[in-house]
């Protein structure tokens, strides 16, 4: 993108490319208006060339006020010492080989901080600077970021204490005082460190998968998947640890096709559902399996697996919410990560998820996952 000076204080003039131009082959002219980020130009005589839209929603200054003025008067930047930045860092008449500013933090008139970055362009490499191009980016974003970085870590730091103090405290007394406690009194505590230390194991490979997800490196190894067979088995966990038999119902709607999927992560997603339903539900928790239509585009059939519960649901209001970190509903209880990680991996698969109000008035999860066969059996 060139932007040309102008003829009369206040005018922006923006060139637009032509198929032939060098960097653009297609010819396809860019708005500076287009662009995310503030883009502010000043030519070789420091006034101001182009001011766009986002610079003028993260500013809050018009463009019509800023085109024509003096970069340094029409964005008067401070660092965060307080010193004027432009003056600092003398653009035009600083060192002959620079060609860039890095991005820093540094601060508008009232104390609003952005992120800004600089470029000079030049004709030759150490001749007089023709441009000084100026990106601006508003830290609000970023800000939400390490908000969200800081409070895994305090949750993660808050989840870790318990289970680890108990770890060290039983295997301290153990270790101190074994000759005095019973048989039974040492099978006790060994079983307590050995759940404490289920717990850590868990968190852990929660923490992985937030962190595969986050960067896009969560794999999904495709097998065949018997999906009524794997919510079969955790239903039967449940009864084996004491749920009564006739709080589940499984309805299987055949046929259903076959569906090739991460056998473990499923399981994970199948886990985190069917254990919400029965810890915060009350009622029968009903899962249903059907066969619809593909949620990826090309595919024309899915399946979908709704699990819901008769308990008091989830309010309207926190259902934007519910697959965002750290949501733990009315209960607290846990890191708040299960579901968040349960869209990750559905998502991963090529599938979509949501949450609704169940016939029975309690919360309904219904996830839908493409059949994606290998392309070798299609």
């Amino acid at each position: 993108m060139s932007v040309g000076t102008s003829s009369a204080p206040g005018a922006r003039e923006v060139q637009r490319p032509s198929a032939s131009r060098p960097g653009d082959p297609a010819g396809l002219g860019i708005d500076p208006d287009d662009l995310p980020d503030g883009l502010v130009v000043a030519d070789e005589q420091g006034h101001v060339v182009c001011f766009n839209a986002a610079a003028e929603r993260i500013t809050a200054v018009r463009a019509a006020d800023a085109l024509g003025q003096r970069l340094e008067k029409a964005l008067p930047l401070e660092d965060l010492e307080g010193r004027r930045w432009w003056q600092l860092t003398d653009p035009y008449g600083g060192l002959a080989i620079r060609r860039r500013q890095p991005e820093r933090n540094l601060l508008l008139p009232g104390g609003r901080e952005v992120l800004v970055s600089v470029r000079y362009v030049r004709a030759e490499p150490t001749g007089p600077v023709r441009r000084v191009v100026v990106s601006l980016r508003d830290t609000e974003a970023r800000r939400r970021t390490e908000r969200s970085h800081a409070e895994l870590i305090a949750t993660v730091a808050h989840e870790l204490r318990s289970p680890l103090t108990s770890v060290k405290g039983f295997t301290a007394t153990l270790l101190a005082k074994w000759a005095r406690f019973t048989d039974d009194q040492k099978r006790l505590m060994l079983e307590t460190v050995d759940a404490d230390a289920d717990r850590v194991t868990r968190l852990i490979a929660e923490l992985l998968d937030i962190s595969r997800i986050d960067s896009g490196r969560l794999e999904v190894r495709r097998q065949p998947v018997d999906i009524g067979a794997a919510v079969g088995r955790h239903i039967q966990a449940y009864v084996a640890a004491g749920q009564p038999a006739d709080r589940f119902l499984l309805r299987i709607e055949q046929p259903l096709p076959d569906l090739w999927a991460d056998p473990d992560k499923i399981d994970q997603v199948l886990s985190n559902l069917i254990e919400n339903a029965v810890r915060h539900g009350d009622g029968t928790v009903t899962i249903d399996i059907t066969a619809t239509a593909s949620p990826r585009e090309g595919e024309d059939t899915g399946t979908s697996v709704t699990v819901s519960d008769e308990g008091p649901g989830i309010p309207e209001e926190s259902m934007n919410r519910v697959f965002t970190r750290f949501w733990r509903g009315s209960k607290r209880g846990g890191t708040g990560l299960g579901l968040y990680i349960v869209k990750g991996i559905v998502e991963a698969h090529g599938g979509a998820i949501e949450v609704g109000r169940a016939p029975g008035g309690g919360a309904q999860f219904r996830f839908t996952l493409p059949v994606a066969a290998p392309a070798y059996l299609t």
